[in-house]
């Protein structure tokens, strides 16, 4: 009798364990994966349909790891800024290159130098070459119709980014190309942050230039581009209107109806005769070399802009501002004070230059950093040819 007790309890001991060798197995199945990763939910979605500035649907991955841009040139250093670094950017134009690496971005975020530059010349794309970059997504600029319709076809997920539609108002703009990548990029969503931050740093310029007199305006000259052979600026249908206005100034072309810029000569010049002379780093110039005629066939030494030394090479600090860009806000300040030192005598711009960078993208820049961004270096502005 007792033999036999003593097998049935090792026989319901040997079930139990066996049970429970065989839960332990379902469970391991259960939550297993193949090379051992965790699945993912049943219900994450593969892919997100947003809609881009042309209003086309456009329907991207859920995860995107590998971004390469066309011809937006200040797109490259807006996305590094959005998500604090450049791992995702595996293609850009040239100028955003040289940009890149004649400014900040290129010292922030030296992964964004590794980026292939050769598939694309203006808005011609080399499609296999870009192929070979395997992006998730390529943006490109709503402009580009043709572009966008030939990286369609070609299989790519196409996000049109637009310049203009905003009426070429940098900050508007930038608000809303945030806004589009927050969309696509929900965990590194910063719309809000920046909208209020910038609309802030506009409302302060506003409310200091909004009561001068028509008469006290100071007349601006945007001197985009400048050789022996160009001289080009804008009139009201691009950025260079909105810039003075923001600014509380005039712009001295606003006749100039045509868009995008224009060719000028110095007879033009002569007759605006200008008293503030703002040069992009679209060109490799300096105020000294206005000042001291160094470009031949040019003299420049009855304006008055120069006799006055008013004229000022503008910053760049992830771009180059004119553009849209993450710049704006600081760049908004920077050229209000430039025009009206009196008004604006308290603003400290490094320190606000600062402020902004870190309140709104996390990054700690130096004093020397901060102070860099209105200093760009004269190899910023190679690589634009406008004959």
């Amino acid at each position: 009798m007792k033999s036999i007790l003593t097998m049935k309890k090792t026989t319901i001991r040997s079930l139990i364990l066996l049970l429970a060798l065989s839960m332990s197995m379902m469970c391991l199945s259960a939550c297993g994966s193949s090379g051992g990763e965790e699945s993912a939910p049943a219900d994450t979605p593969a892919t997100i349909t947003v809609t881009d500035h042309a209003d086309n649907q456009v329907e991207v991955p859920a995860e995107i790891n590998r971004i390469a841009v066309c011809d937006i040139y200040p797109l490259p250093s807006v996305l590094a800024v959005f998500f604090g670094n450049a791992d995702k950017i595996v293609g850009m134009p040239m100028p955003s290159m040289t940009a890149a690496q004649n400014g900040l971005l290129g010292q922030l975020y030296p992964e964004i130098l590794n980026a292939e530059t050769g598939y694309i010349d203006g808005t011609n794309v080399n499609m296999e070459a870009l192929t070979a970059l395997e992006p998730d997504v390529v943006f490109y600029s709503a402009s580009s119709a043709e572009l966008g319709e030939q990286l369609r076809n070609a299989g790519f997920a196409a996000v049109a980014i637009s310049v203009n539609k905003w009426d070429y108002n940098c900050i508007e703009t930038l608000n809303h190309w945030i806004e589009l990548l927050s969309q696509m990029f929900p965990d590194s969503d910063k719309a809000e942050l920046v909208r209020t931050r910038s609309e802030e740093m506009y409302a302060l310029v506003q409310d200091r230039v909004k009561d001068i007199p028509d008469e006290e305006r100071a007349n601006a000259f945007f001197l985009f581009q400048y050789s022996d052979t160009t001289l080009l600026t804008s009139g009201k249908q691009f950025f260079v209107q909105w810039w003075a206005d923001a600014i509380g100034a005039k712009n001295v072309a606003t006749e100039l109806s045509t868009d995008n810029s224009v060719a000028v000569n110095m007879e033009q010049v002569y007759a605006w005769n200008p008293d503030l002379i703002f040069m992009t780093n679209f060109n490799t110039y300096y105020p000294d070399d206005l000042y001291n005629n160094t470009v031949e066939g040019y003299d420049w030494s009855a304006v008055t802009a120069v006799q006055n030394e008013r004229v000022f090479k503008m910053p760049l600090g992830m771009y180059r501002s004119y553009t849209p860009g993450v710049d704006c806000p600081v760049t908004l300040l920077w050229m209000a004070k430039a025009a009206y030192p009196e008004k604006f005598e308290d603003l400290d711009v490094i320190a606000e230059a600062k402020s902004y960078y870190k309140e709104v993208f996390g990054i700690d820049l130096t004093d020397e950093q901060a102070q860099s961004i209105f200093a760009p270096v004269q190899s910023s502005g190679t690589g634009f040819s406008y004959q």
